[in-house]
């Protein structure tokens, strides 16, 4: 299977996250410069190691940013956009995603824990942009500042447990519980409440059978959480959709903002809506 894609349309509204904007639906308004969160929270010093190596990148939807077993040439520090990092069965024949990335954090976590090439395919579910560095060159620049590669090494901490918060989800949770996961992790890196993708793509996402997605849509619609139209999603009420995520959702999120701290509080703003 080739990478999804999933376009997102914007609406009237405050960003919420620190990866977070807003623009008007249907209409041409400028981007808000936004920066990536993880570059962001570097001390000044750390991040003098990394700057002049940096390079902008526009990032195509289904970009593939890493491939299964094959040695990552680069880590992505995303500023817009949403990538979705899945895991392969051997052959390559059944595909699930494990993880998220937007601007909160990188790609690339295998070189931040020494390795060169790990078993997921990282590719591009939403256009976007941000800033590339080649992996020989970060690891140099973490082997020469202990306190960069200390920062980095958090990060990845947060990675492994957003890993480790899906494999609970798909081990305990329902197709219902675990799709609205997905929606509210997707719509903590989007920049509006719509999301355009097919019950295709979300089955291959979640690793289930299509008429199973088509179902928890239903049943999540018919309670005012999500309203849906013919390839789009679009997210109404957030707290309604963290309650039917059965304490699935949260953790990761909780702790990369104890580990990073600074950003706006998402679910706080969402809330006053």
């Amino acid at each position: 299977m080739g990478c999804l894609r999933i376009a997102v349309f914007c609406s009237s509204r405050s960003p919420e996250l620190g990866w977070c904007r807003s623009t008007a639906m249907g209409t041409d308004v400028p981007r808000t410069r936004r920066r990536n969160h993880l570059l962001a929270s570097l001390p000044p010093s750390d991040r003098a190691h990394l700057e002049p190596h940096l390079e902008p990148v526009a990032l195509r939807i289904r970009q593939r940013l890493e491939w299964p077993n094959r040695t990552i040439p680069k880590a992505y520090f995303l500023e817009h956009g949403l990538a979705s990092v899945m895991t392969l069965s051997m052959g390559e024949r059944v595909k699930v995603e494990v993880a998220m990335v937007g601007s909160e954090g990188m790609t690339g976590v295998g070189l931040l824990l020494g390795v060169d090439r790990w078993r997921v395919e990282t590719c591009m579910l939403m256009e976007g942009e941000g800033h590339g560095i080649a992996a020989e060159v970060l690891r140099k620049a973490m082997h020469e500042c202990p306190a960069l590669r200390s920062s980095l090494l958090r990060y990845a901490h947060c990675f492994v447990v957003q890993l480790a918060q899906t494999a609970l989800a798909n081990a305990t949770g329902s197709v219902e519980q675990r799709l609205a996961r997905w929606l509210l992790m997707a719509h903590d890196r989007i920049e509006g409440d719509v999301l355009a993708i097919t019950h295709e793509e979300l089955a291959v996402i979640l690793g289930v059978r299509r008429a199973g997605i088509t179902t928890a849509l239903h049943q999540l619609e018919a309670q005012a959480l999500v309203s849906t139209s013919r390839g789009k999603i679009t997210i109404l009420d957030r707290s309604g959709l963290r309650e039917r995520a059965g304490g699935l959702y949260g953790a990761a999120e909780a702790q990369y903002d104890r580990l990073f701290p600074g950003r706006v509080n998402c679910e706080l703003q969402r809330s006053a809506r």
